[in-house]
């Protein structure tokens, strides 16, 4: 009896290792397996961070060419405005020679022109001297370039060398009799100043051999009238007759 029991508590124990090495056996495959698992998650995520780590640096080597180009553009910018500078730092340096070697220039013109002015037949004499004098003001201005006091005398100048060669109608007053009265000025280029009163019963013209003011005979109202007409574009063009100052030699 006692031994039937022992083979057969032999019996089971050999029964049961198997299965305990079996259990054995797939618990260590189960941890292998998450440990597998594990390890690929890991492959994954540094696959990742690979991935991710290349795309910046590919992103940080576009960046890096841009700013390369960029720089090498400013650098041409830089150099240029350089060469700009260093231009214009020159014409500053050589403005104090030309407006030196100018100013005498500007200031004689405008002294022939103001003595053009005084002499001259009388025409539109506070305008004319008025500009005069503004020229004068302007050269004394230190705010102002020399080029552009030059330009302003020029422009003058160009005025008066367009009187010369138009004809013009223009009302102001004239000293007549001790009286000064409005009259009708007409202006024939420099070769004839003319004037007629408002009620057109005097006329008189501009003698620049006397330098002074001569009545005319009535015969000349028409031609003054007509030429009064003719400068306002009234009528057209047409032969006048009047006496001229003649141009001295």
């Amino acid at each position: 009896m006692r031994l039937r029991n022992s083979l057969l508590l032999a019996a089971l124990s050999v029964s049961t290792m198997p299965a305990l090495a079996v259990d054995n056996s797939m618990a260590r495959q189960e941890q292998m397996d998450r440990d597998g698992a594990a390890s690929q998650e890991r492959i994954d995520q540094l696959d990742d961070q690979a991935k991710s780590d290349f795309q910046e640096f590919r992103t940080a080597s576009r960046r890096l060419e841009s700013l390369k180009i960029y720089n090498q553009q400013m650098d041409k910018l830089i150099q240029s405005q350089n060469t700009e500078m260093q231009s214009i730092r020159n014409q500053i340096e050589t403005i104090d020679d030309i407006e030196t070697g100018a100013l005498p220039l500007m200031l004689e013109m405008t002294e022939t022109l103001s003595e053009v002015v005084a002499s001259d037949v009388p025409f539109l004499q506070n305008e004319r001297e008025e500009r005069v004098a503004n020229l004068s003001e302007l050269i004394d201005r230190a705010d102002v370039s020399a080029g552009e006091k030059y330009r302003r005398i020029l422009e003058a100048y160009q005025v008066e060398v367009e009187y010369g060669r138009t004809i013009e109608a223009y009302r102001g007053d004239l000293v007549m009799d001790g009286e000064a009265r409005k009259v009708e000025f007409l202006r024939i280029g420099r070769v004839g100043l003319y004037y007629q009163t408002i009620d057109g019963n005097r006329v008189g013209r501009w003698n620049s051999e006397r330098d002074s003011w001569e009545a005319l005979d009535a015969g000349y109202r028409t031609a003054i009238r007509d030429g009064l007409r003719v400068a306002r574009k009234q009528a057209p063009p047409e032969l006048l007759t009047l006496p001229i100052n003649a141009p001295e030699q």
